[in-house]
């Protein structure tokens, strides 16, 4: 049988932290509790549950931090939590089993990720495989009778484990602030940062997450290093922001450039709703229908979803077509993530 390490990095977790390792302490053979600057009783919660708590000046990074929690650990794996997950009863269990059963060779072992959109911030689905037990140390193995070669891709089991998110408030606005952060320090993001910030704009950012976004998705439009997908993101955050600053002609131009490459679902919104304010409903309309039915959702599906066909019934609802209005908003009430 493997043993594993639990690894949590945290910060005033005194509502959840006791929550987490009570579905935990009977499945793992050790607890990391890696503490970032917790003002209230989170390590003392911890103490009842490990001895090992370490202290982390907060440098503006997870990952750094992450890393220095896996660096502390000493079994054969590392399983990754956060203070704001559980696992209930029958789900311990398949954890166990894992634990007894585990093939040598695996290296991830990926959980179901439940309860995702319960103050979600980056996500569509409210169910999806993440990456939560990691093999500690990786051994480099040779392949393929002739010609052979190394095996560097790793070696992942699709479990049936479910961890349920459960937090109690939105990260929203500390995710925000962290973005804010990082790019003071550095101008550019991964590509997959990017998207993240773009995704999370769209599906929890207010208005005025998007102004302080402006500036560094106009730069993104310039870049030639970026992918069409990256393109795309930034043209949609830069035409909310001009909507919003009344810039037409900059508003437009972002526009035209994603709509030219088969339109996103959010532009074709944000169009909708340049029209909706202009009081032109007719044009409004079309714009909403082609974000359900002609264009693709990049960041936040709901906009290729219930809230265009929200806005189509409110817009048939101003012309007087009561009918349409009803229709779409049935529609509207209806309609589920697939």
């Amino acid at each position: 049988m493997i043993t594993i390490s639990a690894c949590l990095i945290v910060k005033n977790e005194e509502a959840l932290l006791g929550r987490c390792l009570e579905c935990i302490k009977d499945i793992v053979d050790e607890i990391v509790i890696v503490d970032t600057g917790s003002k209230d009783r989170t390590k003392e919660i911890a103490a009842q549950y490990t001895n090992k708590i370490y202290d982390f000046e907060w440098v503006d990074d997870f990952s750094v931090a992450r890393n220095y929690a896996f660096s502390k650990t000493s079994m054969d794996y590392i399983y990754t939590a956060d203070a704001d997950e559980i696992i209930d009863e029958e789900n311990q269990k398949k954890f166990f089993d894992i634990k007894q059963n585990m093939i040598e060779d695996i290296e991830i072992v990926q959980m179901k990720y439940t309860n995702q959109l319960h103050f979600g911030t980056t996500y569509n689905y409210d169910t999806e495989y993440r990456p939560k037990l990691f093999k500690r140390i990786r051994n480099f193995t040779w392949i393929d009778p002739i010609h052979e070669t190394i095996q560097i891709e790793p070696i992942i089991y699709d479990s049936e484990i479910e961890i349920i998110h459960m937090p109690i408030e939105s990260h929203a606005e500390r995710d925000f602030y962290s973005f804010h952060r990082i790019l003071r320090k550095k101008s550019i993001l991964s590509g997959r940062l990017h998207t993240m910030y773009a995704k999370e704009l769209y599906i929890s950012g207010e208005d005025k997450d998007f102004l302080e976004a402006y500036e560094y998705f106009k730069r993104s439009l310039m870049d030639e290093t970026k992918t069409m997908d990256e393109l795309k993101q930034a043209q949609c955050v830069v035409a909310r922001c001009t909507r919003l600053l009344g810039d037409h002609h900059e508003f437009f131009k972002a526009c035209l450039k994603n709509i030219a490459n088969k339109a996103s679902s959010e532009m074709s919104y944000e169009i909708g709703e340049y029209y909706y304010q202009q009081e032109d409903y007719l044009e409004a309309i079309l714009w909403y229908y082609n974000a359900v039915h002609e264009a693709e959702s990049e960041m936040n599906i709901h906009y290729q979803g219930d809230y265009s066909l929200r806005r189509l019934s409110e817009c048939y609802r101003r012309i007087g077509n009561i009918e349409e209005a009803d229709a779409y908003e049935k529609l509207a009430k209806e309609w589920k993530v697939s």
